[in-house]
């Protein structure tokens, strides 16, 4: 199910000089908003919980996961190159599945060490809130590499759904409406946390076994139909 050469070759994609200096964006910028605000407020686990929930988990990861999940394979399928890709004697469900670890990785990379920093500089990991939040984006991490991989075999846009998406939704309606909130990855995530964080510095409005049932879910299904999708999409020589 892993393939070391197709691994490769979407790390080079991922991590070229372009795309890395833009991955490297957000976090840098939550590194500096956690010292501007340790150095102007102190430590204290109310704020640390807000910065890293208003914009570690509901705007960076996404972002990252946007980047990385539609760049595994998005840009293959745009360009035609992954024809040659396709014609190589490897399992198409293997393709997908490598990608989406490759994927993950650089999701959990990017997002996931940044909070883990940004939470000892704003409280020094004070009831929990650190370790809470890295596991949350780890978590997240999963998910959404597998819906961006998806969207990224789906469609040639990609990048523009990824990024309606993980503005519009997960960040806006995620945040702010109620009822979207249960469909939110980021609120499955934040339930994974509020059980290790300390009581009150974290919430969500998903139960954390329906959380836990609507990650695996979504991922494996996700996963499952950009098999099916790039099973599907021909060669030039198969038509």
């Amino acid at each position: 199910m892993y393939e070391p050469t197709v691994a490769r070759l979407t790390y080079r994609a991922l991590l070229g000089r372009r795309r890395a200096a833009i991955l490297f964006v957000l976090p840098a910028l939550l590194i500096t908003i956690s010292v501007s605000v340790r150095l102007l407020a102190g430590a204290d686990d109310q704020i640390a919980s807000d910065v890293l929930g208003g914009f570690a988990i509901a705007t960076m990861i996404p972002l990252i996961g946007v980047i990385a999940g539609t760049g595994a394979i998005g840009p293959e399928i745009d360009d035609g190159s992954i024809v040659y890709l396709l014609a190589k004697p490897v399992k198409r469900s293997t393709i997908i599945f490598t990608k989406l670890i490759v994927a993950i990785a650089v999701t959990m990379a990017f997002s996931a060490i940044p909070t883990f920093i940004a939470g000892l500089i704003l409280n020094g990991n004070g009831g929990q809130i650190a370790i809470a939040y890295t596991v949350a984006a780890l978590v997240a991490s999963i998910a959404y590499s597998a819906i961006f991989l998806l969207l990224g075999t789906v469609s040639r846009h990609a990048v523009v759904f990824g990024l309606v998406y993980a503005l519009v939704w997960e960040t806006l309606f995620g945040s702010l409406v109620p009822g979207a909130r249960t469909l939110s990855v980021q609120q499955w995530a934040l339930s994974l946390a509020e059980r290790i964080g300390a009581n009150g510095t974290i919430t969500s409005d998903v139960a954390l076994p329906t959380a836990v049932v609507l990650l695996a879910a979504v991922t494996a299904a996700a996963t499952w139909y950009a098999g099916q999708k790039l099973r599907t999409l021909k060669l030039a020589g198969e038509e």
